[in-house]
């Protein structure tokens, strides 16, 4: 009885549902990320449940989440700045309303705030107040509630402010994470690519056999290597280095996780490399040789560029290791989500904010959504990285 006729149809069948499997988990992650991310763009950045409301003779129809900042944070205190009548701006705090009216007067379970609202606003029209929409709405006379847009795309890739907690108006900003994943990606493989093309050169044509078989293990062991473990070294001896030779007053900045990415790149980047170096045949590096050509002429005119494509493939996936990095990013950039304007600044990265912030953020919420927004983002940038990387790759 012939097994093969039995048994190789059903491990053909099983390779064929595990494929299938594989790619619909994948599909299926994408439409959950995708789901969750785009939802977000149907969220008010004022907090739910909550309303801003002014004096109903207050021109200001509409406020944009920058002007609610700026008013909460007192840097606008006159409504003629933001198109209202020449008058101070008074915000009014649930604390303040409470010392101004009695308990009596609010109510046990402050079912007559709306006719103190309205009191207070009558006796000082500048008012702008933040309080909860079930106790408000439908209730009052004289305060009318104040338009807030929903979060527009084109407002979220291009405002320069990340603070997705700020109250009454969260602003999500993804310039200045985008611009601080770029900016030390973008060094960590301008520092990795010399090094590893270096290498992959060294292994590829001048160490002997013996020591090739000894570095290219080592070399490839340190992609297996936790990046947690990376950036404690970073931590350890990248982010002080760096403190000490800027006279920082600290260490952890873009440069430091340029550094770091750029050493966790250098596997990915040796290993690609070298494997394209040596597939240049035989023949052409004879006879580069044979006409007189020296070792160092034959590698920089013969061999480098036979295997540019595999060579930029190995550059884009450094890109994509760097782009993609969470906690050693997390742990050396500082963290500091505002615009870069230098390498000796603290940064922070779109994975690293996402590791960050989504332990803390109230499930379904507006920061929560904000998260898998940037996880579309994010999406988005290592598809196209791919996608480079398989154009290049097909070119000879």
């Amino acid at each position: 009885m012939d097994l093969r006729r039995y048994t190789e149809p059903f491990f053909e069948n099983l390779i064929k549902v595990c494929g299938y499997s594989s790619g619909f988990v994948v599909l299926l992650i994408v439409i959950f990320l995708f789901r969750e991310g785009i939802s977000f763009f149907n969220f008010s950045p004022v907090e739910k449940g909550y309303s801003l409301w002014v004096h109903s003779n207050n021109p200001v129809k509409k406020l944009e989440p920058a002007q609610i900042k700026d008013i909460f944070d007192q840097k606008i205190t006159n409504w003629k700045s933001i198109g209202g009548k020449d008058e101070p701006i008074h915000l009014l705090s649930f604390d303040e309303l409470s010392q101004a009216y009695s308990p009596t007067q609010l109510g046990p379970k402050f079912e007559h705030l709306p006719r103190c609202l309205d009191s207070f606003m009558d006796s000082l029209p500048g008012t702008i107040g933040f309080f909860p929409e079930a106790q408000t709405v439908g209730q009052l006379k004289t305060a009318r509630e104040v338009e807030v847009d929903k979060i527009a795309l084109s407002k979220f890739l291009t405002d320069t402010e990340w603070f997705p907690t700020s109250r009454p108006a969260a602003r999500m900003g993804v310039m200045p994470l985008l611009l601080g994943t770029m900016l030390v990606s973008f060094f960590a493989i301008l520092f990795a690519l010399p090094l590893g093309l270096a290498a992959s050169i060294y292994l590829a044509e001048i160490a002997d056999e013996r020591v090739r078989k000894i570095l290219k293990p080592i070399i490839e062991l340190l992609a297996g290597i936790p990046s947690v473990v990376y950036g404690f070294f970073g931590l350890v001896v990248i982010v002080p280095f760096v403190q000490d030779a800027f006279n920082l007053p600290v260490g952890e900045t873009a440069l430091s996780g340029s550094i770091v990415l750029a050493i966790m790149a250098l596997p990915t980047i040796i290993t690609v490399s070298e494997d394209a170096l040596r597939t240049t045949p035989r023949s052409m590096k004879e006879a580069s040789l044979a006409l007189g050509a020296s070792q160092w002429q034959t590698i920089r005119k013969v061999i480098v560029p036979y295997a540019a494509s595999g060579i930029t493939a190995a550059a884009i996936l450094g890109i994509g290791r760097a782009i993609g990095e969470t906690m050693a990013a997390l742990m050396v950039t500082g963290n500091s989500a505002i615009m870069p304007h230098s390498l000796l600044q603290p940064v922070r990265t779109i994975p690293a904010t996402i590791a960050a912030e989504l332990g803390e953020a109230p499930y379904d919420g507006l920061h929560f959504k904000a998260l898998f927004a940037l996880g579309c983002v994010l999406f988005f940038i290592t598809l196209i990285i791919n996608l480079l990387v398989e154009r290049v790759s097909a070119k000879r």
